[in-house]
């Protein structure tokens, strides 16, 4: 039985993975800025990664693979890895890591839509349900109303939103690549391909942005850097491995659908550890979107 859904059990774990990294990211994000933190935990990441294969597989870099391989993942390092995280850790910095996480709940409508784009996959009626009731859910979230008035706003920034949902976007189709061009490949070496290419991808960006002295002074950050190791550990490495082993063994839906439970799962740790105050109608919003994910690939 365990066995049969080792794919099911990594998309399980990656989902608690997500959810330290996230916190830990969060943390380290408001004391040096996001920039930093996305290039210094892709570092951490590659030297973490790079010796689980040189114990595992014999080999520290993955000169086993195929250039299509190696092209497919790179595209999904630079989307998912670049594009995505860079406004993903933005965003984690203008409204919290719990309010991006439930924004990431789109990822798997998002997915879908890619897959049926890029790999074939058929979206049902009960797809589109979903979709519509998760984004039901993420509405209850970030729009409100205040008493005595009749006019609907958002109970967060526009920046900080728009942020979380780019982010959602480079997720899913670094996803979506990750599938087209892992095959059967081991998924670590397949991540370490994506850290590779997310490495050199923030290095053009910071130089870009000549953020260069920025990086200088997270590096000594102290608590930056442990938090930053922390999350590195659970995200780059053990989540996304994970995240693409459970891809490897299970339909990209169902990975998909289990994995967004970061958003309930982080409410307990924003409340005791960020002190935030959480609205009931968040967290039934957060369980709605919830539902719809899981509506979204019944089939």
């Amino acid at each position: 039985m365990f066995i049969s859904h080792l794919g099911e059990f990594a998309a399980l774990m990656t989902a608690f993975c997500w959810t330290l990294s996230a916190t830990a990211f969060e943390v380290a994000g408001k004391r040096v800025g996001s920039l930093s933190v996305n290039l210094i935990r892709l570092i951490f990441a590659f030297v973490l990664i790079s010796g689980y294969n040189l114990f595992t597989r014999g080999m520290v870099l993955p000169l086993d693979a195929s250039g299509s391989t190696w092209f497919w993942l790179i595209c999904s390092g630079l989307i998912g890895f670049v594009l995505g995280d860079l406004f993903l850790f933005q965003a984690y910095v203008e409204v919290g890591s719990r309010i991006s996480l439930l924004i990431m709940s789109i990822v798997p409508p998002i997915t879908a839509i890619a897959g049926f784009l890029i790999l074939g996959e058929r979206i049902t009626l009960m797809s589109t349900l979903g979709m519509v009731i998760t984004l039901g859910g993420i509405a209850l979230v970030i729009l409100m109303k205040d008493l005595g008035e009749k006019k609907v706003k958002l109970s967060h920034s526009l920046k900080g939103l728009t942020f979380a949902f780019l982010g959602a976007c480079g997720q899913a189709f670094g996803l979506v690549l990750s599938k087209l061009g892992m095959g059967t490949f081991d998924p670590f070496a397949a991540t370490q391909i994506r850290i590779i290419a997310g490495i050199f991808g923030f290095i053009i960006v910071i130089t870009l942005l000549k953020g260069w002295g920025t990086l200088y002074t997270a590096l000594n950050d102290k608590k930056s850097l442990k938090w930053i190791s922390i999350g590195s550990v659970f995200g780059p490495f053990l989540g996304v491995s994970l995240s693409l082993y459970a891809v490897q063994l299970a339909p990209t839906g169902i990975v998909s659908t289990l994995t967004s439970i970061t958003p309930i799962l982080i409410i307990p740790v924003s409340v005791f550890l960020f002190k935030e105050k959480v609205r009931p109608q968040e967290i039934l919003g957060a369980f709605i979107s919830l539902v719809g994910v899981s509506l979204l690939f019944i089939r």
